[in-house]
């Protein structure tokens, strides 16, 4: 065989390997994640992401870099779909994960994510009062409503109502993930037990979608990983 019938051999696998790299990043999905929270929420869902294999079938970016309010979770996270969209690269999904507790940008910041263009890209991944309700979630179906008191605010309050199942959990730490991972399914049931009752009671107070974004991710993975036909 001579030198050139090799070069052209080797071109064509390479050219056949771009070809299947190229159609696996058009199957995947890629998704952007922007917490209100700089560690406890993005330790959380990279930890998740790693453990589930969902970047197996999604480029999955996670920021907590943006400021503790809703507002400025949206704000950052316009700013990025914008950057990757004149790149001609998009993201498939921006979820927005923040809280209600306390902030006054609360309302406001649901109402910026309803009217971004395009729909359905922007999603608003909110808990009330706060994202540790989602984890009390894990330990069993408790609606426990809280309203501020007097030095304490609804989140603190929730925050302490975890500590009775995990008492040394403190925010910014990591590594709560895997402590919980074995309840997963339970918090995901709750969760949508939580929101199909505050439909009905007319109270979002408390309730979370994180169980919806994370059921969005795994259900990503699941239909990448289906035999193509």
């Amino acid at each position: 065989m001579g030198s050139e019938d090799l070069f052209k051999k080797r071109k064509a696998r390479r050219n056949d390997e771009f070809k299947r790299v190229s159609k696996a990043r058009t199957q995947m999905k890629k998704i952007l994640i922007v917490c209100e929270g700089e560690k406890t929420e993005p330790a959380y869902f990279a930890d998740f992401v790693k453990h589930c294999r969902i970047s197996t079938a999604s480029i999955v970016e996670i920021s907590g870099e943006c400021g503790s309010s809703p507002t400025s979770v949206v704000s950052f996270a316009k700013e990025k779909y914008a950057a990757e969209k004149r790149r001609s690269d998009p993201y498939d999904k921006v979820y927005c994960v923040f809280d209600r507790d306390a902030h006054s940008g609360y309302e406001s910041a649901i109402s910026q994510i309803k009217s971004l263009h395009p729909k359905d890209v922007f999603v608003a991944i909110t808990s009330v009062p706060c994202f540790e309700y989602w984890l009390v979630l894990h330990f069993g179906y408790n609606r426990k409503a809280f309203s501020p008191q007097k030095g304490r605010s609804e989140g603190a309050q929730m925050l302490s109502e975890l500590k009775k199942y995990v008492p040394d959990y403190e925010k910014k730490a990591s590594g709560i993930f895997a402590k919980l991972f074995n309840r997963l399914e339970t918090a995901i049931s709750n969760s949508e037990r939580a929101q199909t009752e505050a439909t009905r009671d007319c109270s979002v107070n408390p309730t979370t979608k994180v169980g919806t974004l994370v059921t969005d991710l795994i259900n990503i993975r699941n239909e990448y990983q289906k035999p193509k036909t």
